[in-house]
């Protein structure tokens, strides 16, 4: 085991958000499953996905905001910090709440992939779990790598993760289930995947 490691093994969620205070903007630290985790900085595609994601949830509910800064306590028990790409709740609702929000009255969070090789793990495996466990209804995954949308529904609070998945092509019509409601068009995603 590196000392990296071993460290990370021992870290206090305390210390986490002390490190991550002070993380140059160039990078995103997160805390999910007693591991620090460095999230790549988004390319031009990312942001242009979450910038789209934006628009669709504003047009769609005014009444909520799709915030794609605020970090999250998530996981099991909280011990985690996540920042996703976008986390949907009513509009204000993070006001007062710091860097890191307690995800009750979150709606949605979302997500995007990155092209690299913490991926998988990631998005597709540490995220769901987290965002299940905190009784965050909703997990919208933009997965690049697959060409689809995946939308994770009906949360498992107890166990972690989602009992529920629907997988859409790219291009196909998505529909986020209440408390969401909001039906997407995914066309154009076609122009930011490679």
């Amino acid at each position: 085991m590196t000392l990296m490691a071993e460290r990370t093994s021992q870290m206090s969620v305390e210390e986490f958000e002390e490190i991550a205070s002070t993380a140059p903007e160039t990078v995103t630290l997160e805390f999910i499953g007693g591991r620090l985790e460095v999230k790549r900085v988004a390319d031009g595609d990312h942001g242009t996905i979450i910038m789209w994601l934006l628009r669709q949830c504003m047009q769609a509910r005014p009444d909520m905001d799709l915030d794609p800064n605020q970090g999250l306590k998530v996981g099991r028990y909280r011990n985690g910090r996540a920042r996703p790409d976008g986390s949907l709740a009513p509009v204000a609702h993070f006001a007062g709440q710091g860097d890191w929000a307690d995800p009750e009255g979150v709606l949605m969070a979302a997500e995007v992939t990155s092209y690299d090789s913490d991926t998988n793990r990631r998005d597709r495996e540490e995220k769901p779990d987290a965002y299940g466990a905190a009784g965050i209804p909703v997990y919208l995954l933009i997965d690049r790598d697959q060409g689809a949308v995946v939308v994770h529904t009906n949360p498992d609070t107890d166990l972690g993760g989602y009992r529920d998945r629907h997988t859409a092509l790219l291009g196909e019509e998505v529909t986020l289930p209440d408390p969401v409601g909001i039906t997407l068009d995914t066309e154009i995603l076609k122009n930011y995947v490679r």
